[in-house]
């Protein structure tokens, strides 16, 4: 009996070696693959377009997978291109349409998985400016607004005005910029029309402000406007990235999909408290709306649709004809190989 005490201390300090052995495994796990850096275009006046980067990150499932992970965000998609060419990221959160071969950005980028499968815009005409417009043929003489020439906005205005009978010529686009900058173009008369991001659109729309005229914002939508499954947001690396640093590539595929995983059952009370509200979708009835339309949008599972870089540079092409790619280089723009091992993985 006087050894019991003994034998139970020694259980004790055997379990707290254990237990402290678990935690170090634990921690060098998490320390095991070392850290990347991810620039973010247009997280703050477009959240939902990085959502699934966004929900990875707040619950931890980077870590889960050994990796460190630094987010830097940036106004816009091509700026968070300029952090990964001067070397600043390893890898940009952006539109798959700058992986394309002949897109003005570093060449040889390539998508490792992708995060949403339609690009969320939309075309909305000013209730206020053109009170008579009800649909796209009536832009004819009207002033466009999109972010940006040459942006993937522009490409959408072209192809629902082409597809309503209207040449590009007789509109006017004029680039008003981001968020708040792009409401006010409309709301003070700059535009009668405006091709943008959810995020944009969704007060003005609640507000009555525009008419929806063409909505790319949902699978169905977006295959009718382009032609096709035109693939939004992916995780954009140099090839060199995935060859040299494959174990870090799966690991950041993985933590994507989990969360993609993770938002085809989360009620939408989790995802405003994990990914709280902000920026223009600061109203929460507002945030939730915009996630009610974007849950079409994510990909379920991190793969690229066969079909979409083709209907990506179809798009683009409206913008410029002379765009020619050939098959082989468009099947460098992307990877399947680390999402298809991350499906497997969560099932997704």
């Amino acid at each position: 009996m006087h050894g019991l005490p003994s034998r139970r201390r020694a259980l004790g300090a055997l379990c707290a070696l254990s237990l402290v052995g678990v935690g170090t495994v634990l921690r060098a796990r998490a320390a095991g693959l070392g850290r990347i850096t991810v620039a973010v275009g247009a997280r703050s006046a477009q959240p939902l377009r990085q959502l699934p980067l966004s929900v990875a990150e707040q619950l931890d499932f980077f870590r889960l997978e050994g990796l460190e992970v630094t987010t830097l965000d940036y106004a816009s998609d091509l700026l968070a291109l300029q952090a990964l060419k001067q070397g600043v990221a390893d890898v940009a959160a952006v539109g798959f349409e700058h992986a394309l071969p002949t897109a003005a950005v570093p060449q040889g980028l390539r998508s490792l998985v992708l995060q949403t499968r339609v690009p969320q815009m939309a075309l909305a005409v000013s209730t206020k400016a053109a009170p008579t417009h009800r649909s796209v043929a009536d832009l004819r003489h009207a002033r466009v607004g999109i972010a940006d020439f040459g942006s993937l906005g522009h490409a959408m205005a072209m192809l629902a005005l082409n597809q309503a009978g209207v040449e590009g010529t007789e509109v006017a686009f004029v680039a008003v910029g981001e968020g708040e900058r792009a409401q006010e173009a409309l709301r003070t008369g700059q535009v009668q029309a405006l091709c943008h991001s959810d995020a944009v659109l969704a007060l003005l729309e609640h507000q009555g402000e525009v008419r929806i005229v063409a909505d790319a914002r949902g699978l169905l939508g977006s295959q009718a406007v382009f032609g096709g499954t035109l693939p939004g947001t992916c995780l954009l690396a140099p090839a060199g990235f995935a060859q040299g640093r494959g174990a870090q590539a799966q690991a950041l595929v993985h933590g994507l999909v989990h969360a993609l995983k993770w938002l085809q059952t989360a009620e939408p009370a989790d995802v405003v408290k994990h990914v709280p509200t902000s920026g223009l979708l600061a109203e929460r009835s507002l945030f939730l709306a915009a996630l009610a339309r974007a849950r079409d949008a994510m990909s379920p599972d991190g793969l690229m649709p066969e079909d979409a870089p083709r209907t990506a540079l179809r798009a683009l092409s409206v913008l410029n004809p002379a765009m020619a790619v050939r098959q082989s280089d468009l099947a460098r723009s992307y990877t399947q190989e680390f999402a298809r091992k991350a499906k497997q993985k969560y099932s997704a």
